[in-house]
């Protein structure tokens, strides 16, 4: 950790990366963002914009059930129960007679209500009302390694299922003629999704979360010309909205994840006034 530190102090001999805190908080971005900006473009695809903020949500039935259970770390306990919400949001929308977000509104609704319930109880609450805001200057050596593990992992599922899932966005019903299991790449998709969802909710906030996942996607979407552009473009978006939005926040001392969303949401007006330019 300590040479990695030298190497952004001789790469990047800005004031603000004299603090630990501030490396560190670099790292976690540079490993966050891309994964984020990868899984986002098939959020938009699929229409599921909302899927990362009822994930978002069970993070604090996640905690609060992991207290009932006995669970030492919360992290583990939102990892649970984030993958074990993630496909069961996924079992209702399939099962049920109703529209997607609808699905997801309620499967929110409940989850949050549900851990509020939990948390509150003896006026407990305030422990971890810093979820909903996050704090990215909090990340620790152990969490960047965490990070590191999920953005490899990520990626190698990632080239796996992409093409399974492009198709199944544009045409369900072919992919499944074309004996693509439909079913089982959505179950990866939102493992994936909930995983990278639980470990950057305590950075970003429950709050912000759904915004960092989906404006990047949302803005590579209007300017970009193939599959491979937006992600492309994703991945850049996040990335520079995540390293500018760290930079500002020091200088401005204020919410780092706030002023990330504030940059990815300049970007997505950006591209949006270029989409008629540049596609037309």
């Amino acid at each position: 950790m300590e040479m990695i530190d030298h190497v952004i102090e001789v790469l990047l001999p800005f004031e603000a990366l004299r603090f630990d805190f501030m490396k560190h908080a670099l790292l976690a971005i540079l490993l966050l963002t891309p994964l984020l900006g990868l899984l986002g473009t098939m959020a938009v695809n699929k229409q599921m914009a909302f899927f990362s903020d009822a994930l978002g949500h069970s993070a604090l039935t996640g905690i609060g059930l992991g207290i009932v259970l006995g669970l030492r770390s919360d992290l583990v306990a939102m990892l649970l129960f984030g993958v074990i919400w993630a496909l069961v949001i996924i079992a209702v929308r399939h099962g049920a007679q109703a529209s997607a977000d609808t699905v997801i509104s309620v499967c929110s609704s409940t989850s949050v209500a549900l851990g509020l319930l939990i948390l509150s109880r003896g006026g407990g609450f305030a422990k971890y009302s810093s979820l909903l805001i996050g704090d990215v200057l909090a990340v620790t050596p152990q969490d960047l390694l965490y990070l590191l593990l999920a953005l490899m992992a990520g990626v190698v599922l990632w080239m796996y299922v992409y093409n399974g899932l492009l198709i199944t966005s544009i045409n369900e019903a072919l992919a499944r003629s074309r004996s693509v299991k439909t079913r089982l790449l959505e179950c990866v998709f939102a493992v994936l999704v909930a995983l990278a969802v639980m470990l950057s909710i305590r950075w970003v906030g429950m709050m912000l979360i759904n915004a960092l996942l989906i404006l990047p996607a949302a803005a590579a979407r209007n300017i970009a010309r193939s599959s491979r552009q937006h992600a492309v473009w994703s991945v850049v978006f996040a990335m520079v909205s995540g390293i500018a939005g760290l930079f500002s926040a020091y200088a401005w001392n204020t919410s780092a994840g706030a002023a990330i969303v504030l940059y990815a949401a300049a970007i997505f007006a950006a591209t949006l006034a270029l989409k008629k330019r540049i596609k037309g």
